[in-house]
């Protein structure tokens, strides 16, 4: 029998879980950058901003950026390891890494690019100085066979970034609540013409591990140390891993 996990507040079975994913991302990639700056507010660049600047990566490092879709943090590494780096942008989802390709071509920024399932990346081990992953860890369907192919492909001292939704400081909950499920569908709507991929987004929100679980999932997947820093009152959180 099929085992089960979750699709948004929905139980399906793991093997239809990607697939139903995948639907989502197809219909809204075309949109899904207008989409960021109206539902954040244009947060979102601010927080793959901090990323970004709190890395500590440099000229010639090697960066992976899985579920890098549009592509705003694949251009931020590639800006910082320079001629000497490397960048890799991959995705699982085709729609998304050929929005996120065709942007960056737009702009003169050529990087390598993959077609990439996080649970069984396509790289060797220990090859990358960095590893990131923005808004794409919660929904993968098994997030810690994906966080241990994270480490297997970084480096000694190298080190992962998942910037994701987390759990809202309390106060702030009810109002969260209530424009996660009220204004998301409306703007995913009137804006995209999909109410129901937004509605599954502001799920999927809720069913991903807090702060601290995240954390103890990052090191259960071998990360020697684990730090995390919340944004916008734990809307958003930034986990540091580092392999040792």
């Amino acid at each position: 029998m099929d085992k089960t996990t979750h699709f948004g507040y929905k139980t399906v079975a793991e093997s239809d879980k990607a697939g139903k994913v995948a639907e989502v991302f197809h219909s809204v990639a075309s949109k899904y950058d207008v989409m960021n700056d109206l539902m954040s507010g244009g947060l979102h660049r601010v927080w793959k901003h901090f990323t970004l600047t709190t890395s500590g990566v440099r000229a010639g490092d090697k960066v992976l950026d899985i579920a890098g879709g549009t592509g705003d943090l694949s251009r931020g590494w590639a800006k910082r390891v320079g001629k000497t780096g490397e960048v890799w942008l991959t995705d699982i989802n085709s729609s998304m890494l050929t929005v996120g390709r065709d942007r960056l071509l737009d702009e003169g920024v050529i990087l390598p690019v993959s077609l990439a399932d996080a649970e069984k990346l396509p790289f060797p081990d220990n090859y990358f100085d960095a590893v990131s992953v923005a808004f794409g860890l919660r929904n993968m369907t098994h997030k810690d066979a994906a966080l241990k192919e994270m480490c297997r492909v970084l480096k000694p001292g190298g080190k992962l970034f998942v910037l994701e939704f987390s759990k809202v400081w309390k106060p702030l909950s009810p109002f969260y609540d209530f424009y996660s499920f009220k204004a998301l569908p409306i703007m995913g709507k009137l804006v995209a013409n999909d109410a129901d991929s937004y509605q599954y987004l502001a799920e999927s929100i809720r069913m991903h591990p807090d702060q601290e679980t995240l954390k103890q999932m990052m090191l259960d997947a071998g990360f020697g140390k684990v730090d995390y820093h919340n944004l916008t009152g734990g809307v958003v959180a930034l986990h540091k891993g580092v392999k040792f």
